[in-house]
């Protein structure tokens, strides 16, 4: 049982990024509000797909204001995640929005080396089947349920094993997984063979 709870803390890094998943997909588009005058200029953007700065809303043109001198030459892709971003931005609760802050400002702390890691953490967790997401995600929802003192301890624990001991939480875990699905799946031809 302990074995168990244990792979909660060890997925808490990959789920947390369920969580600032939107963040994430969108993390130079988010850097480039603050910072608009660094934002890069495409070159050649006369393909017609972009979205003329004179066709935007007047709400978006003063919410992308810092964009209207270099708007004409991003990329139309990097123009549709940024409209898209400030309508996700609009429909936030005030509360939301300040938590969405916090964790871009503990995004932009990261070092570059833990930013390509989470990334790439982000990017398998996407890579796995639709089946496999949903138990991680439910998983986190129960590790997040936990008594804050229980998830304390887990995490600690989890911290304090070596990548060894680790591995074999994690490979006995999905052992009794491999098991309980062949087991359900017996179940499962016998009950069709009893109907036969």
């Amino acid at each position: 049982m302990h074995s168990k709870k244990l792979t909660y803390s060890g997925w808490l890094i990959l789920c947390l990024l369920l969580v600032c998943s939107p963040l994430l997909s969108q993390a130079s588009d988010a850097e480039s509000l603050i910072n608009p005058e660094q934002t890069t200029v495409a070159k050649g953007n006369g393909n017609g797909k972009g979205v003329a700065w004179r066709s935007l809303s007047v709400e978006e043109q003063t919410l992308l204001a810092p964009f209207a001198k270099n708007w004409e030459g991003l990329p139309p892709g990097r123009q549709q995640r940024l409209r898209k971003g400030i309508k996700r931005w609009a429909q936030l609760t005030p509360e939301q929005r300040t938590r969405a802050q916090k964790r871009f400002t503990r995004w932009q702390q990261l070092p570059p080396e833990k930013r390509q890691r989470v990334r790439n953490r982000f990017e398998h967790f996407m890579s796995l089947p639709p089946a496999e997401r949903k138990r991680l995600r439910a998983r986190f929802r129960d590790f997040r349920n936990l008594p804050p003192a229980r998830r304390a301890a887990l995490r600690e624990r989890w911290q304090k094993m070596s990548p060894v001991q680790r591995r074999a939480v994690m490979e006995r875990r999905q052992m009794r997984r491999q098991i309980n699905r062949q087991q359900r799946q017996q179940r499962q031809e016998m009950r069709r063979q009893r109907r036969h």
